[in-house]
């Protein structure tokens, strides 16, 4: 079930990833590009941390599946802007989802609760940064002004502290990729923010 539901989160983060090529013309072969760094890359780099071998590597599925996303993205992709509203929540629901179980596997492994949110986040926005700095793009986690870093820390938080509450396993997972899942909707529902500093203007 896990792996179903990782496979899910992958290919919606794939999707984003290839219309990124669309958006800025890129041949298939850079669409394939796009789509596979923000679906593997926040996994591929946890796992290296973590010192083990990454998952993309083990599983045929991890990689077909960003390119399954590629081939749909290349020929029907007025289609799948148009459902961008659905794929946004199914986003959302990946970065909560990847979030949680980012920060488990870094408990699971021994890493402390501060630095497992942090590989957390990684796992959840990782992806998303590779593409964006490959499309010439400023990262969202670097211009997070739609509250899209702090749910998955605030999901990676919550896992971290029902973990070593001694909560485990797929309750523990839900709970917190829900809470990261709420934010992220509610972010974009109500148009919130983080703040610039002080006497910055936005420039949107």
């Amino acid at each position: 079930m896990s792996e179903i539901l990782d496979l899910a989160g992958i290919f919606v983060f794939a999707l984003t990833g290839a219309l990124m090529g669309v958006r800025k013309r890129l041949d298939v072969v850079g669409m394939a590009v796009l789509a596979e760094m923000t679906a593997l890359g926040g996994g591929v780099v946890r796992d290296l941390i973590l010192n083990v071998r990454p998952a993309a590597f083990v599983s045929l599925g991890y990689v077909l599946v960003p390119l399954a996303a590629t081939v749909i993205v290349a020929f029907w992709h007025p289609h799948v802007a148009r459902v961008m509203p659905a794929i946004m929540v199914l986003d959302a629901a990946g970065l909560g989802l990847f979030s949680a179980v980012g920060t488990e596997k870094a408990l699971d492994y021994g890493l402390n609760p501060l630095h497992a949110v942090l590989l957390g986040v990684t796992t959840a926005v990782g992806g998303g940064m590779l593409r964006d700095m490959l499309a010439g793009e400023i990262p969202t986690l670097l211009y997070d002004r739609q509250l899209y870093a702090v749910p998955a820390m605030a999901g990676s938080a919550a896992m971290a502290g029902l973990y070593v509450t001694d909560l485990h396993g797929w309750p523990a997972t839900l709970a917190a990729a829900l809470l990261a899942f709420g934010l992220r909707i509610a972010a974009m529902r109500y148009g919130w923010r983080a703040p610039l500093a002080r006497g910055v203007r936005p420039s949107e």
